[in-house]
């Protein structure tokens, strides 16, 4: 469509971007997931516009973020899937991703419609990662620590991949479309396919494979271990009035086959066929990767490992090859031992901390620790898959971090003002224990506008009307309101605050504080 832009503006006021779903499912049972969310633009000359038309228009424009937002209000908002356990997907794009506000613009939302952040999965590609990877790593933790579901994107046609997946806590893998569309045909997508879903069963990761359209690719996919399939052949995207129907769709169970008759001139090659075969091949993507790998047999003897973990134990690649944990790691054997057991039992372990102490030629470090039972075509366990991350030095990042802001909150709280923290919208991201203790309310309760619900009622137009003016001019905030615990008495406050301004003069945040003032005679 031409000249998309030319009327954005009404049909963001109008709200014409509207979410259709397409279903995600389980592929060894058959069941639905949830939905990953496609824009669609209901223009009223145009007709149907596919994101493609738009979306890039938007991203450079500045309005991807009202698209988003609207997309995400009706979805999340949608009766059929809020009041169900299904998942709902979405896709941020990378100039969101540069934004600080995204994770309470999500917030927000999510609580506006009432829906769980835990069942929200929000969906990055790599190439938004590689644009400013420290960057996104605050707003991707911010994610994660509402509560929300990760999925690394596109995985595979990107950059620093590995990197990625060690150093940001995705949940899911994402194969993408281009390899799954070719994986009957080619060897070699059949290999990375493969590949991509070893990887993220020795990581713990949920692997979702994108573009699924035949049902020979939707049973290669099942023998390899994808768990989650996505594409036209479990269903076409939907608006929200297709729903209930959607849902109530009833799907089979995918059969794991290695592969149909493809007239005889593709056979499988050994990566699709033994699962120690497969292990052993990938090897060599295993040899660059930032973590330590390493495939143990059902005798916990070593039959692979990679250079990373051969470096990480001390010990010579091929010193490990025959031997056991308990003589190439003795000091730590003993705190590792029960997760090998138990992923020689079936059940997987991820994401253990656990402490190495020092030794003559290394420091005491944290480590990551995955265990993952690996299975034959019986769905016998012939064997454990272990993943193990050097997260020191994030480690020790982190308790620095976490000291700093200790004794910053510690001393905060011995002033006799009430620090606060507010965005350019006057959504509270931060506030002194004490506003708790004086209006009664819950951590929870006082983020975004919910800080408003403690003012007397009286005092509420007035103080927005003064903070908005103050949003719109950017001169200090200067109020004075009552705030009560539930039952007490109204205690007068003055608040005052201050914006913090970027370098094209933009405001970023308030900062300011809360001081109690003496009640009239």
């Amino acid at each position: 469509m031409a000249n998309v832009d030319q009327d954005v503006s009404r049909a963001i006021a109008q709200g014409e971007f509207y979410p259709w779903f397409q279903p995600l499912i389980l592929l060894r049972t058959g069941q639905l997931q949830g939905f990953e969310i496609l824009a669609r633009w209901h223009h009223p000359k145009h007709g149907l516009v596919q994101p493609s038309d738009f979306i890039p228009s938007a991203e450079e424009d500045g309005w991807i973020d009202a698209v988003t937002s609207q997309l995400l209000a009706k979805a999340l908002s949608s009766p059929p899937l809020l009041n169900s356990s299904l998942t709902i997907a979405v896709n941020i794009s990378p100039v969101q991703l540069r934004s600080r506000a995204l994770p309470e613009q999500i917030h927000s939302i999510a609580s506006g419609a009432g829906f769980p952040l835990d069942r929200l999965i929000i969906e990055i590609t790599e190439n938004a990662l590689f644009q400013d990877i420290k960057h996104a790593q605050v707003i991707v933790h911010r994610l994660k620590d509402m509560g929300c579901k990760l999925a690394l994107d596109d995985f595979g046609t990107g950059y620093s991949s590995l990197l990625h997946l060690q150093s940001l806590p995705f949940d899911e893998l994402k194969v993408d479309r281009s390899f799954v569309n070719s994986m009957t045909q080619q060897r070699d997508s059949r290999k990375i396919v493969a590949a991509v879903v070893g990887l993220g069963q020795s990581l713990g990761l949920t692997t979702v494979a994108e573009g699924v359209e035949t049902q020979e690719q939707a049973e290669m996919l099942a023998w390899l271990g994808c768990e989650i399939g996505q594409g036209w052949l479990f269903g076409k995207p939907v608006p929200a009035a297709e729903l209930p129907v959607a849902i109530a769709a009833a799907r089979d169970p995918v059969t794991p086959r290695p592969s149909n008759d493809l007239r005889g001139h593709i056979s499988l090659s050994s990566l699709e066929t033994q699962p120690t075969q497969r292990l052993a091949q990938l090897q060599a993507v295993y040899e660059g990767a930032p973590v330590g790998l390493a495939f143990l047999d059902r005798n916990m003897r070593y039959l692979s490992v990679n250079r990373r973990l051969a470096d990480m134990n001390g010990f010579p690649m091929e010193g490990h090859l025959g031997r056991t944990p308990a003589e190439v790691i003795p000091d730590l054997f003993p705190v590792v031992e029960v997760y090998i057991r138990r992923a020689l039992n079936g059940h997987a372990t991820t994401g253990v901390r656990v402490s190495k102490p020092a030794s003559e030629n290394s420091r005491e470090s944290t480590l990551l620790l995955s265990y993952e039972p690996v299975r034959d075509e019986a769905a016998e366990v012939v064997g454990v898959s272990v993943s193990i991350a050097d997260i020191t030095d994030l480690q020790l990042a982190e308790d620095a971090r976490r000291e700093s802001e200790e004794h910053f909150r510690h001393m905060m709280e011995l002033i006799p003002q009430i620090p606060w923290i507010i965005d350019p919208q006057g959504r509270a991201l931060d506030v002194s224990q004490r506003w708790l203790e004086i209006t009664g309310m819950t951590d929870h309760e006082w983020r975004g506008h919910g800080w408003l619900d403690a003012l007397h009622p009286e005092d509420v137009a007035p103080t927005q009307s003064a903070m908005q003016h103050a949003f719109q001019t950017g001169e200090p905030i200067d109020i004075i309101y009552r705030v009560r615990r539930p039952g007490g008495d109204w205690k007068r406050l003055r608040s005052r605050g201050s914006a913090r301004f970027d370098s094209d003069g933009k405001i970023l945040c308030w900062y300011g504080s809360l001081e109690q003032l003496d009640q009239p005679d």
